[in-house]
């Protein structure tokens, strides 16, 4: 094969991304921040690297930068062959890409087709594939329709959703996807996603769905922890179907207990990190939760957020978000666990299949 460097338009990216290998040779801060979903990190510059020529670039000239950067970047791809691609079939054909589709990629494209495989190189780089991300994320979700589960603190949403994908629904887990259960106490122990992760992570989703199939999706603020969800899904969301999910009070702390382990082994701290709220709560209120969480009533403490804060939050925003929600469908759990969650998950899509 020649050593010409044929390239791939961002228009075109979907049909090279799935059975294909994607290498994305940008640095590994780069990387770390957001990449093309299924990409590698193989960088022909490192962090170190990629700073030091951009110096050299700012305060000496182009040309030397341009001369350092080829020898750092010549002993690179050397390493790159023999640790990853020595192995490599005749025809393997990867998708190759940096910042700009510019000097990196282009010269590992170059290298990988002069040695015979069938390399191509993303036009525009990441930049390409970011304005692809924005576009799409305000475009495509207006091709779905969208049922929104809906429900108060503890009825299980997220379980529920599992046990609609178990099923064969299309189903989009945006706190799954945020790496967060979407309330001041839901952080995790991993860290969220930047937010241009997680908008590649939403358009992922979506471009694998159906667009003749619902999709199936929790009832979420505009912000998700630290991410914030794409205007036009939000819409979307609000202009399709809902579910209310009704559990009793008894299930939904027993559901809050395993879901949130570490706050039942520490109901002082979970208390504490209410503090935000003291202008919304009142001090005396928190004091009687204080109180409660010392004498470790944590079934008490969790029916007494959910009862007295939680509940009556989520249902205003929950109305307010979801207008059409009382012409929506209802289904009604005695307790959060995999059978029911099972049967309410086919209940709701023959609900839908008849409708």
């Amino acid at each position: 094969m020649s050593g010409g460097r044929a390239t791939v338009p961002a228009s075109d990216l979907e049909a090279y991304l799935d059975g294909r290998d994607v290498i994305d040779v940008r640095s590994p801060g780069e990387y770390a921040e957001d990449f093309i979903p299924g990409a590698v990190n193989h960088p022909i510059l490192d962090n170190e690297e990629r700073a030091l020529v951009g110096t050299i670039n700012k305060e000496i000239s182009p040309f030397e930068a341009k001369r350092r950067g080829a020898a750092l970047a010549a002993r690179n791809m050397a390493a790159m062959i023999e640790a990853h691609f020595l192995d490599k079939p005749r025809d393997w054909a990867p998708l190759v890409y940096c910042w700009r589709g510019g000097k990196r990629s282009g010269f590992v494209t170059h290298v990988l087709r002069e040695i015979g495989f069938g390399a191509l190189q993303f036009e525009g780089g990441y930049k390409a594939y970011r304005r692809r991300v924005n576009d799409d994320l305000a475009t495509w979700p207006a091709r779905f329709r969208f049922i929104t589960l809906c429900g108060l603190t503890g009825t299980g949403k997220t379980a529920l959703l599992c046990a609609l994908r178990a099923a064969g629904a299309q189903v989009l887990d945006l706190e799954g996807l945020a790496n967060h259960r979407g309330s001041l106490l839901g952080a995790r122990e991993t860290p969220q996603p930047t937010q241009k992760r997680f908008d590649s992570l939403v358009w992922d989703a979506l471009r694998r769905f159906d667009s003749a199939r619902p999709v199936y999706v929790e009832s979420e603020s505009k912000k998700i922890g630290n991410v914030q969800m794409p205007d036009a899904l939000r819409a979307g969301m609000q202009r399709g179907g809902t579910v209310w999910v009704e559990v009793p009070l008894e299930a939904r702390v027993a559901h809050i207990r395993s879901e949130y382990p570490h706050l039942v082994a520490d109901p002082v701290g979970l208390v504490e990190r209410l503090e935000p709220l003291r202008p919304l709560l009142g001090g005396e209120r928190l004091a009687r939760w204080r109180a409660m969480a010392a004498a470790r009533d944590v079934d008490g403490l969790f029916a007494a957020l959910m009862v007295e804060h939680y509940d009556p939050l989520y249902s205003r925003t929950i109305r307010s978000n979801y207008p059409g929600l009382d012409h929506g469908r209802q289904v009604s759990l005695e307790r959060v666990e995999a059978d029911a969650l099972a049967r309410a998950a086919q209940a709701i899509l023959a609900a839908e299949a008849t409708a």
